[in-house]
């Protein structure tokens, strides 16, 4: 769900990192309780850092291999047989990947599945694409599947809403919402989209639990319901409980984006230890306002004690990929604009974040 982008010194960077560091031991925003939450005797495994990445090779990848980064996230993009989900098209991106230094974890894109979500004629066809990405993807051996369950998509009334000093972020007002009256789809009930995800997990689990791919589903963007009359039941934390009892099963996941998530609860620091084994992977990002209205902000300036919950995640032992998401565009040299500078501010601030919780 990243769309974001001189370099940095291995001094600036771990200045930045430490700075981070700093700021992670000192509690400033919400979830007190889950602050003071007893540390285990003993760290356990830990999460690793990636980022979303686009081939063929640029800018970005090299920065972010300078900053320490090890793991990538992609799309679907390498057609090399027309088909962006075979074996070799997903061979060819893990190559690439692994030439640049960065090990290839995380697919975060979907095949069509509209009809799937809608429980309309054509979702079996889809379902079996869905079901040969997942075999492709454990036989290259890539992990964990990130999918969403919008018939909308994702929803911004801004994409440049002024920062801090000047940067840039991605914005939601629901009364500046210009696309008014019912979809194409017609009125869409909750119902409707359970029964399809019912549908559609009890054929795909199976065959990710063969593969050894977990499926990480990620929240409503935004997180409530309904939009222009077309439910949408990824918005809350009971959505997300009865989505791992729907079928239970060691796959069956979640992808947990602090920022839709902090926008469905007070204390997303208890709601990652509630969940716990079922996080495949992590957003980490920040917000500030409602499910209605809110701003994106940098990864020190939002709602969310972020100290608070890179500690959740040790706690809980996730050791899978944490990914900066949806950061602002920083202003360059000569009042440029440059996306990687957000970027690599926020793979250094969970630096920090990590260290400060892991090794001090």
């Amino acid at each position: 769900m990243s769309d974001w982008q001189p370099d940095l010194t291995r001094r600036s960077f771990l200045g930045a990192s430490l700075a981070a560091a700093g700021a992670a031991a000192v509690p400033v925003r919400g979830g007190a309780a889950a602050a003071a939450a007893p540390r285990p005797a003993a760290p356990g495994p830990r999460m690793k850092i990636g980022t979303y990445l686009q081939l063929p090779m640029t800018r970005s990848i090299q920065l972010v291999r300078q900053a320490g980064v090890e793991h990538a996230v992609t799309g679907l993009e390498v057609r090399e047989d027309g088909v962006p989900w075979s074996v070799k098209s997903l061979q060819t991106a893990r190559q690439r990947f692994q030439e640049a230094g960065l090990q290839l974890a995380v697919i975060e894109s979907r095949p069509p599945m509209t009809r799937t979500k809608l429980g309309l004629p054509g979702r079996d066809e889809e379902i079996e694409t869905v079901c040969e990405l997942l075999k492709n993807m454990g036989t290259v051996g890539i992990h964990v599947w990130c999918y969403e369950w919008m018939v909308l998509g994702v929803r911004r009334t801004s994409r440049t809403r002024p920062t801090r000093a000047g940067a840039q972020v991605q914005a939601y007002d629901q009364a500046e919402e210009t696309q008014t009256g019912l979809t194409e789809y017609g009125q869409v009930p909750a119902g409707q989209l359970w029964d399809a995800l019912k549908y559609f997990l009890e054929r795909v689990v199976p065959v990710a639990e063969k593969a050894n791919v977990k499926l990480a589903m990620h929240p409503d963007d935004p997180p409530y319901s309904p939009i222009r009359g077309v439910a949408r039941i990824m918005s809350s934390l009971k959505d997300y409980q009865r989505l791992v009892d729907l079928v239970p099963s060691p796959v069956n996941g979640i992808t947990f984006c602090q920022g839709n998530f902090t926008l469905m609860t007070d204390d997303l620091p208890a709601a990652i230890r509630r969940f716990g084994r079922n996080i495949h992977f992590v957003h980490f990002r920040d917000v500030v306002g409602t499910r209605t209205k809110f701003d994106e902000t940098f990864p020190d300036a939002g709602k969310t004690n972020m100290a608070a919950c890179m500690r959740a995640y040790r706690d809980i032992g996730f050791d899978g990929i944490i990914s900066p998401d949806h950061w602002p565009v920083m202003g360059g040299a000569g009042g440029q604009r440059d996306g990687d500078m957000g970027r690599i501010f926020a793979i250094a601030y969970i630096r920090g974040l990590m260290d400060a919780c892991y090794d001090l």
